[in-house]
């Protein structure tokens, strides 16, 4: 290798900054983030290097730089647009075997600063010694997205901790099983959910017990989104690669699928109207009798769990006999469709409220509040309608909404199969039965719509409407409204 990785312990110690502009700004950052007292030395500083070194104990020298500066610095740093500048303070550094970076000039440098992932107490360094730092630095991004921002808080919970494991378990081979027990249990899950009291909690209660403890299941409720992987949060992506055993829903697509843990077992309990692969209360009981058999058990939902999920059903058994729980929002349909189509939910000109409604109710004989819904000025989204699309569209009409009020159907929304018709409430049913969209498709009922045309961006929309969405809607003679 071209460098030895080494974590320098700056706390409390002087290091002198050779330059007062933007990039000696940036290295100053880093320097005080770990604790350093920096001198910067430059004939004029930016105003934020200013505040900055100010602000945390530093000095600034107003003048040229002179090696008598290097005396009691344990590092140095040359951040000048003058290479002759650079190279003497290259040159006295070495003199005096004191560490030297000179910015952007890999030759002149006996350490580098790697790109850095700060989840303090733990950090990760990527460095390609100078010759790509690009490179590195779209390395470190990757790693920012896979390693979970509660790994800081997890790191200190363990220093605290750290001494009485030393105490409790002589070998260290005991001590690296406790610890992967805690990093990969539910220790873990409680401070990765802000829940730190319990975790700590609990972490003391399996350093006092003799025997190992049993193990803990829990329940991930993950929103899986619309169906496209790269929507995902990265808490869901965490908890799909961890968990042994996946529920997932009929909405979840295989891509999503195959972001979970490779050898996790899988069972599919999805449902379609009037066909149930597993009943609700089926899906609950199992829940709780995975966890309870210490398994990290994940449901996956499309969409989001707690809009028209169910999710809220599921978790009241859980809490109900004392499984743990988590709960990761997901994208919803109706945020997912509208903005793959180019039709803004809430618009100033046209609509300053959004209502998210079911077009498929528990009891089939209930009905809407359809005067709330024909209000001006906002735009309904409707779930699961699509089978009663004439039924919706007549009884807004009846209750007072304009006929020629716009309608959008968006079928796969945000998924290479999205299909976007558009219509009015007086022809939309007739225009999908020549369509014939399928489910899972949202109806979205609004003047926003005729923003559709001139927004979309997404798939054959975005070559100009050149693709099968707007052909076959104006094959059929429809109302593109906009």
């Amino acid at each position: 290798m071209d460098f030895l990785p080494l974590f320098f312990d700056l706390k409390g110690r002087d290091c002198l900054l050779v330059g007062g502009g933007v990039v000696a700004q940036r290295k100053a950052g880093l320097l005080v983030r770990a604790g350093a007292r920096v001198v910067a030395v430059a004939p004029a500083f930016t105003d934020e290097l200013t505040a900055l070194l100010t602000a945390n104990g530093g000095a600034l020298v107003v003048g040229d730089y002179c090696a008598q500066l290097l005396e009691g610095k344990v590092l140095v740093i040359a951040a000048t647009d003058d290479d002759s500048v650079n190279r003497q303070v290259h040159a006295d550094a070495v003199a005096i075997n004191l560490p030297i970076n000179v910015v952007d000039c890999p030759g002149l440098c006996s350490f580098v600063f790697p790109s850095i992932v700060d989840r303090s107490p733990i950090v990760v360094a990527v460095s390609s010694g100078g010759r790509a730092p690009v490179l590195a630095r779209l390395l470190r991004a990757r790693l920012e997205t896979l390693i979970p921002t509660s790994y800081g808080r997890l790191g200190q919970l363990a220093g605290r901790f750290r001494e009485q494991v030393k105490q409790r378990f002589s070998s260290l081979r005991e001590r690296r099983q406790f610890w992967e027990r805690v990093f990969q249990g539910t220790v873990a899950e409680r401070v990765a959910a802000g829940q730190e009291q319990q975790a700590e909690a609990l972490l003391q209660r399996m350093l006092e017990q003799h025997e190992h403890q049993p193990a803990v299941g829990e329940v991930y409720l993950v929103g899986a989104g619309p169906g496209d992987p790269e929507l995902l949060t990265f808490k869901a992506l965490r908890l799909m690669q961890q968990a042994d055993v996946v529920l997932y829903d009929r909405l979840v697509s295989e891509a999503v699928m195959n972001l979970c843990r490779v050898d996790a077992d899988r069972i599919y309990v999805g449902k379609a109207r009037s066909n149930h692969a597993v009943p609700q209360e089926d899906i609950n009981q199992l829940l709780v009798t995975l966890a309870q058999q210490g398994k990290r058990v994940l449901r996956l939902k499309g969409g989001d769990p707690f809009i028209f999920g169910r999710g809220g059903e599921e978790l009241a058994l859980l809490a109900e006999q004392g499984v743990p729980f988590q709960v990761v929002p997901g994208i919803t349909a109706a945020s997912a469709c509208s903005a793959s189509a180019g039709i803004p939910l809430t618009h100033r000109d046209y609509a300053q409220s959004v209502k998210f409604v079911t077009g498929q109710l528990q009891n089939r004989t209930s009905e809407l509040n359809w005067p709330e819904l024909v209000h001006p000025n906002q735009t309904i989204v409707f779930y699961m309608g699509l089978h009663r699309l004439g039924y919706l569209c007549a009884q807004l009409t009846r209750h007072g909404k304009p006929a020629d009020t716009p309608v959008a159907l968006i079928q796969q929304g945000g998924t290479p199969d999205q299909r976007v018709l558009t219509g009015t409430l007086a022809t939309i049913a007739e225009l999908n039965e020549a369509a014939q969209l399928q489910p899972p498709s949202l109806i979205i009922v609004g003047e926003v719509v005729n923003l559709h045309q001139r927004l979309a961006w997404f798939g054959d929309q975005a070559r100009g409407h050149s693709g099968e969405q707007t052909g076959l809607i104006d094959l059929l003679g429809g109302n593109r409204a906009g």
